[in-house]
């Protein structure tokens, strides 16, 4: 339930053949600290990974827990793909809301967020293909800051477990 199905450094890090392998149809973003930093600037690059995505066949949605609309509805504006906010992850309603908004079963979505609390167990919980990225800076609200050393702890062991299974 903790562990991601897939870790990586960011977002631009997912390939259309991880997403064609898993039979991924749709991916649904976190936005802070996996789009935006803490200052709401977003990385180069991901607008142009998330259009590349887009021409593959890729549908996209962002759900976010943040309650703050305006900025959401930026950051969706300026990728081109629908939105949720105040999410309310990890708990299900807003994953299928998001999964109703893409029009695809839960199997054919891949969650993206850098959080393990809310991102990687909600995703878990949908049965959605769950991916946790870095989060772009260590710079986080208070409430995240507080969860970071136990998720970094998780973390640790999910690699752990992954190499050994690699090394078999």
């Amino acid at each position: 339930m903790l562990y991601p199905n897939e870790y990586y450094d960011t977002v631009k890090d997912i390939k259309i053949e991880l997403l064609n392998k898993n039979k991924i149809e749709g991916i649904i973003l976190d936005v802070d600290n996996t789009l935006i930093d803490f200052d709401k600037k977003m990385p180069e690059g991901i607008s142009q990974w998330v259009q590349d995505l887009k021409n593959k066949g890729i549908k996209f949605c962002i759900l976010s827990n943040s309650n703050k609309e305006q900025k959401i509805k930026k950051v969706a504006q300026e990728i081109d793909v629908p939105y949720l906010f105040f999410a309310k992850k990890p708990f299900k309603c807003g994953f299928k809301k998001a999964s109703k908004l893409l029009e695809l079963e839960n199997e054919k979505i891949a969650a993206v967020g850098d959080q393990i609390f809310t991102d990687v167990i909600g995703a878990n919980r949908c049965h959605m293909f769950s991916i946790l990225v870095k989060p772009i800076e260590e710079k986080d609200y208070l409430l995240t800051k507080i969860k970071r050393p136990l998720e970094n702890y998780v973390i640790k062991r999910y690699l752990k477990k992954k190499n050994a299974g690699e090394r078999k």
